[in-house]
């Protein structure tokens, strides 16, 4: 019996004008956008460790939340009950997904026997709360980086035994994201990487990283799950070199492993602004090489140089990782992940609502303003004008079979190519930007 959100209703959408600050002002989800309503567009999804199970911890400070299913008890009544408030606050804010980590949503056990028995007793409760909820499960992925079995690392720890245990772990978890009608299952890192050279085999680690994504793979075909596998970039947190350090050092493992036709990436914006990346290189770099699949919505703070994982709050931010996302055709079965929490201060009920519903109205108020740009054309057809010369007779020449670097040079002596360098006109393409917000 879900009783911690009891004095908060379902929310709706009431428009800009309205006062109540437990409304959406820009979050229409039947609103037509592009073709299809926003909610069919943005897909966004509530995460379920940072929104029921962070306890309000720090790198400084312990927990500052109190919630019932937080306190001392039985770790399975607790489990349930956590459960039973999840799913009444996915009711009221009404996101159409959610995600889980294994970890998450039930308690380690004595042997991996009693853990697994713990999850598939959850599982077989969430997958009854499905059946009469809207919400549906955007992904799931296993936790393999918080237990101390993994601080040298989950697929790359020079143990195999770690090796095999999350082997375990994440197949009870793709199997019970497949049950649970999951259209994704998230390979997220965490710890796969290494503190010190000293004591590092990186071939091998590398090697047994790629063996674990084989493995994944493989298991994916034979229980049929139709799902997308998602590798998500993760830099330095908590590992000084990490493996999975952007979108480009994913698709470097993957097409080690020779998987590019099999898994993409799940990208999150506060993990692309630590790698040294904006959101919108690692959006674009992904699209470029076919191998977006989801995102995790969230934002960093400057002055700080961890993962705070806050919610976004300033549509500007999200036009261009928009732009390239539903110019080139949107979500297929990713979404928007908040893989966000609110700050330790934030105690109230009402605290996870707020910052939920703002995140999504500036989602929506930046979907809204690409929808202009996409039609507007001005943006597309400059960089299409900028390239259209590749088009042409000598841009041609160079891709074609007769081309190689003696006959290019035979071209600019006898054609007498002089190039004239163009101005790229960045201060009038920030102008345009601006004018949509």
């Amino acid at each position: 019996m879900s009783s911690y959100f009891k004095d908060i209703s379902k929310i709706q959408y009431e428009g800009v004008d309205s006062n109540n600050p437990l409304s959406f002002k820009y979050y229409d989800e039947d609103k037509v956008i592009l073709g299809k309503k926003m909610k069919d567009h943005l897909r966004f999804a509530t995460c379920y460790w940072h929104t029921f199970t962070w306890p309000g911890l720090d790198p400084f400070g312990g927990p500052t939340f109190e919630r019932p299913w937080m306190q001392q008890g039985d770790p399975i009544e607790k489990a349930e009950e956590k459960l039973d408030e999840a799913f009444d606050f996915f009711d009221k804010i009404t996101t159409p997904f959610f995600c889980f980590h294994d970890r998450d949503i039930s308690p380690e056990g004595k042997n991996y026997s009693e853990t697994q028995k713990n999850f598939f007793h959850i599982i077989d409760l969430m997958e009854k709360k499905l059946s009469k909820s809207k919400v549906k499960l955007l992904w799931g992925t296993a936790n393999a980086f918080s237990h101390r079995r993994y601080m040298a690392g989950a697929s790359t720890n020079p143990d195999p035994e770690v090796f095999a245990y999350k082997a375990a772990q994440v197949k009870d978890c793709m199997e019970a994201t497949m049950r649970l009608g999951g259209q994704n299952y998230v390979l997220w890192g965490g710890r796969e990487g290494y503190e010190t050279i000293l004591n590092t085999n990186m071939k091998l680690e590398m090697n047994n990283l790629a063996r674990f994504l084989e493995l994944v793979v493989n298991h994916k075909h034979k229980i049929g799950f139709k799902g997308q596998i998602l590798l998500e970039p993760k830099p330095h947190e908590p590992t000084k070199h990490q493996y999975d350090f952007d979108s480009a050092a994913c698709l470097a493992l993957i097409r080690k492993a020779g998987l590019e036709n099999e898994i993409h990436l799940n990208i999150e914006v506060n993990h692309a602004t630590l790698s040294g990346h904006n959101f919108e290189h690692e959006i674009a770099y992904a699209i470029a090489n076919n191998a977006l699949g989801s995102i995790d919505i969230n934002r960093g703070d400057t002055l700080l140089g961890w993962d705070t994982d806050q919610f976004p709050n300033n549509p500007l931010e999200l036009l261009m990782p928009f732009y390239h996302i539903f110019s080139n055709g949107g979500f297929k079965q990713g979404g928007l992940n908040f893989d966000a929490k609110i700050r330790r201060q934030s105690i109230d009920p009402e605290d996870l609502f707020y910052a939920h519903i703002g995140g999504m109205d500036v989602a929506a108020r930046s979907l809204i303003a690409v929808e202009k740009m996409i039609n507007d054309k001005e943006l597309s057809s400059y960089i299409k004008n900028r390239y259209k010369k590749w088009d042409q007779d000598l841009g041609k020449f160079i891709h074609s079979k007769e081309g190689n670097l003696e006959t290019i040079a035979n071209k600019v002596i006898s054609e007498n190519i002089e190039p004239e360098p163009q101005s790229g006109q960045q201060e009038y393409l920030e102008n345009i930007l601006n004018k949509y917000l």
